[in-house]
Parts: C-alpha cells; structure tokens; sequence
C-alpha cells in the first residue's frame, strides 16, 4: 500500500517530477541536523504546487519541530509513513501544519513522526 501510494503522488504531483533533471526543482530546507538526524527538502515545479518532504531518521518523535517553508499558510500533509494503514504507529500532525512568519522566516511546528517521511504540500492561507 505504501508504494502505491507514493506512486500515486509521484505521477499526480508535478512538483515531484516535473524538474528532476533542473537545479530550480530542489532546494534544502534542513541539511546540518545532525543531532536529530533530520533532513528536509522542497520540490517545485512551475505548475504544480510546492512538496516539502521531512524525514525523521531516528525512533525517537520529535514534537515542536520547527520546519523552515517558503510559504505561509496551510501545507496539507499528503503522506505520513508512521500512518497506520502503513503498520506505524499513527503520530501525525492532524493532517495539516499551519506555516507562519513568526520569529524571522516563515516556518511551521510539526510532529516528526519516528523513523519516518512525511510529505507537505502547500494548498493556501
């Protein structure tokens, strides 16, 4: 089910295809913590909306992660592989995070779900 649905993400999301070949399709949003094994990066295509995808590389949650986004307001969460259905353990974050330009940057608090990748995509304010 997992590879199915992120086959299905893959081909109905331009921002996970469209640029694969062109430097302006990726961009680092978290690449230096070390201390949470952390990584996060953003994908973008001209006619799609932008994917940030955030990975959590360690067992352990981490609640109150701050993620750095381009954009303000909500960014859906179109897959958590710590689901249930997925045989995780259903951490989440509701199914949206709210992006704000509180303390310099817009940025979102999420939970990081354990050993696990989520994938956010940007739908309006």
């Amino acid at each position: 089910q997992t590879v199915r649905d992120l086959n299905y993400l893959y081909r109905s999301r331009p921002a996970l295809h469209a640029r694969d070949c062109e430097p302006e399709g990726f961009s680092w949003l978290i690449v230096d913590d070390r201390d949470n094994s952390v990584f996060a990066w953003l994908r973008s295509a001209p006619d799609g909306n932008p994917v940030a995808v955030i990975s959590n590389f360690t067992p352990v949650p981490r609640e109150n992660y701050r993620v750095p986004l381009p954009k303000a307001g909500k960014w859906r969460e179109i897959i958590n592989t710590d689901a249930a259905d997925y045989g995780g353990s259903g951490m989440g974050n509701g199914g949206a995070v709210k992006a704000s330009g509180e303390g310099g940057g817009v940025s979102a608090t999420m939970l990081l779900p354990p050993l696990s990748t989520i994938m956010l995509e940007f739908v309006a304010d």
